[in-house]
């Protein structure tokens, strides 16, 4: 695979290599503020489950493009409200249409014809991704054994968030098969956004516009339609703003200055800090398995922290 990305794409190579990847390079504070940058993605990423919850009633597709369209405008002030800010190369477009409504797209086909608490699961393979895959789609990062151990605790604590002590049914079905594509898509467009040339940050805006008009699309060809109240739209308002939104603009300026191994480990919080977000609004009591997750997860990013690149 190695081998087939550096033959079709030598001159992004070239710049990655000598620009991008020059990681080792960064000041001690850039690399805080990555990481700084990544955890507020991830918080607001930790709201999407108590606000899907009480939006669960509308389709996904339709609470999907809503979200990417009210989420595309703040590229506008981020902009100077200028779009031109927003033009890219056609590929770089490409990219974050296939990161942004590919990975939504797959994950709710996913959920359709799969145990939803397995598809998930599943789906979360895509932190672990950004950290196994890095060395493959951007040359010169290596894995350290800590990165990999450090990789594989943060999935476990995942894992352990995620199931809790939830039956889980046996079997396979399909739909697990779109849920590690979604997985694939998201860790994969996390580290070719990378590759690309550079491009504002503003232009996320342009990836959510064009993205939330598939969604909408996808909603009128495949879902019925169904009448939103002013508190929907409010609710709606606030995951655009939030993780179907800002987090996005987050996730770009941290993996732009940071270390992609160490970004994919603390993404391991997602989950986490989603079910702690559902425990708070049912003002439930974290579980002894969760508590074992944050232990886990937390336990991850140290490690990952300590994993020196040579």
């Amino acid at each position: 695979m190695a081998e087939t990305v550096h033959r079709s794409a030598p001159r992004l190579r070239s710049f990655s290599t000598k620009q991008v990847l020059n990681h080792r390079n960064l000041p001690e504070g850039t690399n805080r503020s990555a990481l700084l940058l990544a955890l507020g993605a991830i918080a607001l990423w930790g709201t999407l489950a108590p606000l899907g919850v009480s939006l669960q009633h509308v389709p996904p597709f339709l609470l999907t493009g809503v979200g990417l369209l009210v989420g595309s405008l703040i590229g506008l002030p981020l902009s100077g409200w200028k779009l031109s800010a927003w033009k890219v190369p056609l590929p770089t477009l490409a990219l974050g249409v296939y990161g942004l409504f590919g990975f939504h797209f797959l994950l709710f086909i996913a959920l359709r014809h799969a145990p939803p608490v397995q598809a998930n699961l599943v789906n979360y393979l895509w932190p672990l991704g950004i950290v196994l895959m890095a060395p493959i789609f951007l040359p010169g990062l290596k894995l350290r054994p800590l990165h990999v151990v450090a990789a594989l605790v943060g999935f476990a604590g995942a894992a352990l968030a995620i199931l809790g002590g939830r039956n889980v049914q046996a079997g396979f079905a399909w739909g697990y098969i779109p849920a590690m594509c979604s997985a694939f898509v998201w860790a994969s467009y996390s580290l070719l956004s990378r590759r690309v040339p550079p491009f504002p940050n503003a232009a996320i805006g342009l990836f959510g516009l064009v993205s939330g008009l598939l969604s909408l699309l996808c909603h009128a060809l495949l879902e019925s339609p169904v009448e939103l109240g002013v508190n929907d739209w409010g609710l709606l308002v606030a995951l655009g703003l939030g993780p179907l939104g800002g987090a996005f603009y987050l996730w770009d300026a941290a993996l732009k200055r940071g270390d992609p191994r160490q970004i994919g480990i603390l993404s391991f919080l997602t989950p986490l800090l989603s079910t702690l977000a559902l425990l708070w609004v049912r003002a439930e009591m974290p579980s002894a398995s969760i508590v074992a997750a944050a232990v886990m997860i937390v336990g991850a990013a140290v490690m990952g922290s300590r994993a020196q690149t040579n």
